[in-house]
C-alpha cells in the first residue's frame, strides 16, 4: 500500500480545473456500470484458511432449523430467504477477516449482525413488525442531495458521495437509517467480482442559497455511526477518501479517530485529488472530471431506487436459480446486475 494509503494528513495538491474547450457530459442520474472491464474475484486461500472458511460455512449451513432472536420482542424465527442471500461466501471471508480467521469469533459477529439487522429494519420478518427501512422513510434527509451514488472508482468500486454541507436536518436515529440505507444501495450498485465501496466525504459548502448548515456530525452520530461501519459492515470499505477539509475537521478527525480501528484508517487519504482515483469519465466536473452533475432531487431519487431496486431483483432472481444455498458467490448473484 502506498504512503497516500496509510491514513495520513498529507498535503492537499491542487487539481486544475478543466478547460473551457473541453465538452462536458450532463449528468443527473448514477451511472450503471463502471468504465473498467468486469473481472473474477480472486480468492486465493490458504489450506488452513479454507479448513477455517468451511468450519464457518457448515455452522450456518447447519442453523437453518435453527431459531435467532427477534430482537425487542420474546418471538424467534428462523433464517428467512434474505438472510441466506446475505450470508454468501464472501460474507463469510470478510468476517473471517475481520476477525482475523478466528472462526468462534467470525461466527459470533455474523450472528450479531443478523440480530442487528433484524431490530434495525433490514429484513421483514412475517411476526415482527419493525419498521422497515424504505426510500419514502428516509426521502427527506437527502432532498439537498447530501448523499449520492456516482459512478465507479478505478478498480470498480461504486463511490458513496457524503457531502458534508448539504447537510439539512437535525442529529437523529433518522440520519443513520438514512445512511444504512445509502450504505445497502451503494452495495446493490457493486458489480460482479467487487464487494467494496468508495466512501467520497466531501466538506466543502452547499451554495448560500440552499441556505444550509456545513455542521460537522455530532460525535454521538459519529460513534453510532463507526459502530455499525466496524461492526456490522466489515472489510466493505475498499477506499475512504476527504477533501475540502476545514481546520476544524481535522480535530474532529482526532476526537473520532479513537473509536477507529487501525486497518480502517489505513484505507483514508486526506485532501487529494479524487481524479486520482476515479475515471474522468464518471467524475464531477468540481473535481476535475468530465461529468457536469446536477442534483435533482425527484429525478435523482427516484432513478437511483429504480435502479438499486432492479439489481437487488436481479441478485435475488439469481439466488432462486442457485437453489437458495447459503454460501453461494456474490459473483454469480450479481451477474446480470446492468440488465
Amino acid at each position: 500500500m502506498s504512503d497516500s494509503e496509510q491514513g495520513s494528513y498529507s498535503t492537499k495538491e491542487t487539481s486544475v480545473a478543466p478547460s473551457d474547450n473541453i465538452k462536458l457530459v450532463k449528468r443527473s442520474v448514477p451511472f450503471n456500470t463502471p468504465i473498467n472491464p468486469i473481472k473474477p474475484p480472486s480468492l486465493e486461500l490458504t489450506a488452513d484458511q479454507t479448513e477455517k472458511y468451511n468450519e464457518v460455512l457448515a455452522h450456518f449451513q447447519n442453523s437453518l432449523d435453527k431459531e435467532f432472536a427477534i430482537p425487542d420482542t420474546n418471538k424467534t424465527e428462523k433464517l428467512v430467504d434474505l438472510e441466506k442471500a446475505w450470508l454468501t461466501k464472501e460474507c463469510f471471508l470478510r468476517y473471517l477477516n475481520a476477525t482475523k480467521w478466528k472462526v468462534d469469533h467470525a461466527i459470533k459477529r455474523i450472528e450479531e449482525t443478523i440480530l442487528w439487522r433484524r431490530s434495525f429494519g433490514l429484513v421483514p420478518l412475517s411476526n415482527h413488525d419493525v419498521d422497515i427501512i424504505t426510500p419514502d422513510m428516509v426521502e427527506a434527509e437527502n432532498v439537498t442531495g447530501k448523499n449520492l451514488i456516482i459512478g465507479y472508482d478505478n478498480d470498480n468500486r461504486p463511490c458513496l458521495y457524503l457531502r458534508n454541507g448539504y447537510q439539512n436536518t437535525k442529529p437523529s436515529i433518522l440520519q443513520v437509517k438514512h445512511l444504512v440505507f445509502m450504505l445497502e444501495r451503494v452495495i446493490q450498485f457493486m458489480p460482479p467480482g467487487q464487494d467494496k465501496l468508495a466512501l467520497m466525504t466531501d466538506f466543502k459548502s452547499a451554495p448560500a442559497e440552499l441556505k444550509l448548515s456545513s455542521k460537522l456530525p455530532s460525535i454521538s452520530i459519529s460513534k453510532q455511526v463507526l459502530h455499525i461501519l466496524q461492526h456490522h459492515y466489515p472489510e466493505r470499505l475498499g477506499r475512504g477518501l476527504f477533501t475540502n477539509i476545514p481546520w476544524i475537521g481535522y480535530t474532529f478527525f482526532k476526537l473520532v479517530s479513537p473509536f477507529i480501528d487501525p486497518y480502517t484508517k489505513s484505507k483514508t487519504i486526506y485532501d487529494q485529488p479524487f481524479e486520482n482515483f476515479v475515471p474522468y469519465e464518471q467524475l464531477d466536473k468540481e473535481f476535475n472530471g468530465g461529468i457536469d452533475f446536477e442534483y435533482n432531487h425527484d429525478e435523482y431519487w427516484r432513478e437511483m431506487n429504480r435502479m438499486g431496486d432492479r439489481k437487488w431483483s436481479n441478485y435475488l432472481e439469481n439466488f432462486d436459480k442457485l437453489g437458495k444455498s447459503i454460501g453461494l458467490s456474490e459473483y454469480d448473484l450479481r451477474l446480470g446486475y446492468d440488465q
